[in-house]
């Protein structure tokens, strides 16, 4: 806890004692604090770093109004869901990646996955039997993310891992979905049986939004700003 320069201050300004713990205690607090952040960070495994410095408002086909609301993360503490649907390019992703940051700022935990990586993280726990131990820890994240269903079909390891989460985290956790196709069509891309049990809970108490229109990303390549002109 011994700050040299805040008892250099403390001495120069002839602080009381007890005004010195606590500058000393709020100190240890706060980088006790960021610590936990930055760990929180880490173990979330966000795929790129984007966060709301980088998002453009204007520019996206979110509705400002629920952009406004999202980010308050009310949503998170009522244990509600967020369920993005739109084409590829839309923001999607960047956005919930950006609200995920928020959240960890907010001390929240995180937990962010593709389909792909939640069904080898669940296969992986199937063959040491640790099914229900996993499901359990990552029920411990405040928000659970799955990115970008709906670019692959799914077939019924996916299909299962995916609702094992859906089911555990019903009414106790918030998930927050990135889609290429409304989850009503989830059906055609997995399982009909387990697409319809996971939409049901998946969409009961969610928040459901859809982007259009072009590809950012293509607008950035055809506008040259997608890449570092060569020198």
């Amino acid at each position: 806890m011994r700050n040299p320069g805040v008892l250099a201050t403390a001495k120069a300004q002839r602080w009381d004692p007890a005004e010195v713990l606590r500058v000393l205690l709020n100190e240890e607090i706060t980088g006790r604090s960021a610590a936990s952040r930055r760990n929180r960070r880490k173990s979330a495994g966000f795929p790129s770093g984007k966060t709301f410095c980088t998002w453009s408002e204007e520019e996206s086909s979110i509705p400002a109004p629920t952009q406004s609301s999202l980010k308050t993360l009310e949503f998170i503490g009522r244990a509600e869901n967020l369920v993005i649907a739109g084409p590829s390019g839309t923001g999607k992703s960047h956005y919930v990646e950006a609200l995920s940051h928020a959240a960890i700022e907010a001390d929240l935990r995180v937990a962010w996955f593709t389909l792909e990586t939640l069904t080898q993280t669940m296969a992986r726990a199937k063959v040491d039997g640790s099914t229900a131990r996993t499901v359990a820890r990552i029920c411990r994240s405040d928000l659970i993310v799955v990115d970008d269903i709906g670019l692959l079909p799914a077939g019924q390891d996916a299909a299962e891992a995916f609702y094992r989460i859906v089911d555990a985290a019903y009414e106790r956790r918030s998930i927050a979905v990135t889609s290429n196709i409304h989850p009503s069509g989830f059906d055609t891309i997995m399982p009909k049986t387990l697409a319809t049990a996971t939409v049901d809970r998946l969409l009961h108490h969610a928040h459901l939004v859809q982007t259009n229109g072009d590809s950012h990303r293509l607008a950035e390549a055809l506008s040259g700003r997608g890449v570092v002109p060569l020198t």
